[in-house]
């Protein structure tokens, strides 16, 4: 099965020569097994063309409190619960990594499958907005019962509960998040599918319109919410990106704040609302606000630093964290937002994350020689499909069965400590959002060299 593993991933590479022969790290083969990361999340039914041989139909009876269909998306973590705020959340971050640097991804003949990876997921939210009902589905699953379960997704048999919002259930957060999605796909789709283009847009609009006129933010045990104007903005300014209605920009502005977020996440967007602004309006308050946001990540800031460099904003997904600050420093040096200092710092955090650490090896799984072989992530511990899985799968001290290829895992601590232990989820566990950032930022690095603007790499410090 390990063979069968390899070879899929190389049928993926074998088509592309590096594009980043003049940086450190390949930062193209980065994007390109990120997208089999997003494969193996996959719930539902698979398609024929499914490149992930140890994962099979799984959930394909998900439906809503009136049996709508709510099959598909993907799975959130190393558990199966469909969670949509941070599912929206990277999507859209992966949107704007495929609008903005389309080079990167047709450069690198992926272009079809970063399409097809995020199609799926959005195909699910489209089943999880019901117009006709004022009805959006914001999570398949419940979390107590499900991390009762360990085994494959293709085994579950715990109770799948749906919980939604409603006019008199608000969620104007993964609402207005999932909007932003809609009308992002729009634009990505419009060359190559212009009917599905057509009903993501409209989808966008009516989702929208629910959000601003049902305000307020959803209620979740995990992943809870604590406001959700970011979301609003970014739903008002890719709108205003898909159809030039000045009416979404102008509310955009309305939702946004001139704040200094700590972090870019499933939860906070704001910086993301600054960059769309800033992008569309070039008005330099929100330049101002980009400059501000990213002089606190780096050095000299009040954002702690490990002994090998890694910018340190939580304990939970450390790389994460530190994957989207990179990605939304490239977005800003784009923009022409001290461009120079911006790429640099960027390389600096993913370099770190591919390598330049003290362990000299990737945090990201079946990338270089080095990587975390026993992530926490239920179906790739599990044996072949049909052989028997559960808590001693979790509690072997092997390598997962099979190779969750493109994972990120959350990464060392601010000692640059880590042990590869499924145990430990916090530093183990993978998940949607933490590869978003991670590959929309190696698609920016991917397009400097394919314009030769990369900078040169910065010096480990380990």
């Amino acid at each position: 099965m390990k063979v069968l593993i390899a070879l899929t991933s190389m049928f993926y590479l074998a088509a592309t020569a590096s594009i980043c022969s003049k940086a450190k790290y390949d930062y193209g083969e980065v994007v390109t097994k990120s997208i089999l990361f997003y494969d193996a999340q996959r719930s539902g039914k698979l398609p024929a063309n499914n490149p992930i041989p140890w994962r099979g139909d799984s959930a394909v009876n998900d439906q809503g409190d009136h049996g709508e269909d709510l099959s598909g998306g993907w799975y959130d973590a190393g558990d199966l619960v469909k969670f949509n705020l941070p599912g929206s959340s990277a999507v859209r971050v992966l949107l704007n990594g495929i609008v903005r640097w389309y080079d990167t991804y047709t450069a690198l003949g992926q272009i079809n499958m970063a399409l097809d990876s995020v199609k799926w997921e959005l195909d699910y939210f489209l089943k999880c907005w019901i117009p006709s009902k004022q009805i959006y589905y914001y999570q398949v699953g419940e979390a107590d019962l499900d991390h009762q379960f360990w085994g494959r997704p293709e085994d579950m048999t715990m109770a799948r509960p749906a919980f939604s919002i409603s006019p008199s259930k608000t969620g104007s957060d993964v609402a207005g998040q999932t909007a932003a999605d809609f009308a992002a796909g729009a634009i990505a789709f419009k060359k190559t599918d212009p009917a599905y283009s057509t009903k993501l847009l409209q989808a966008a609009q009516s989702l929208y319109t629910f959000a601003v006129t049902n305000k307020g933010k959803y209620t979740s045990k995990y992943y809870t919410s604590t406001d959700y104007t970011d979301e609003l903005c970014l739903a008002g300014a890719w709108l205003f990106k898909a159809t030039g209605n000045q009416t979404y920009l102008n509310d955009a502005k309305l939702y946004h704040k001139n704040n200094v977020p700590g972090g870019l996440d499933w939860n906070n967007g704001l910086a993301a609302c600054q960059l769309m602004l800033y992008e569309l309006t070039h008005d330099d308050t929100y330049k101002v606000e980009i400059q501000n946001f990213l002089k606190k990540w780096k050095p000299g800031s009040s954002t702690p630093y490990s002994p090998c460099g890694l910018a340190y904003f939580d304990k939970w997904g450390t790389c994460r964290h530190a994957a989207n600050g990179a990605y939304a420093a490239i977005w800003a040096a784009d923009l022409g937002i001290d461009a120079t200092e911006n790429r640099q710092w960027a390389l600096s955090q993913i370099n770190y994350i591919l390598g330049d650490n003290n362990y000299k090896m990737s945090y990201v799984i079946g990338f270089g020689s080095k990587y975390p072989v026993k992530p926490h992530h239920r179906p790739s511990s599990c044996p072949d499909l049909n052989l028997f899985c559960g808590w001693n799968a979790f509690n072997s001290t092997a390598a997962n069965p099979h190779l969750l290829v493109g994972g990120l895992v959350g990464g060392p601590n601010l000692k640059d400590e880590w042990v590869d232990d499924r145990g430990d989820y916090v530093r183990n566990e993978v998940a949607l959002d933490y590869n978003a950032g991670l590959q929309s930022a190696c698609a920016g690095l991917a397009h400097l060299c394919i314009t030769n603007e990369i900078p040169p790499s910065p010096t480990p410090k380990c």
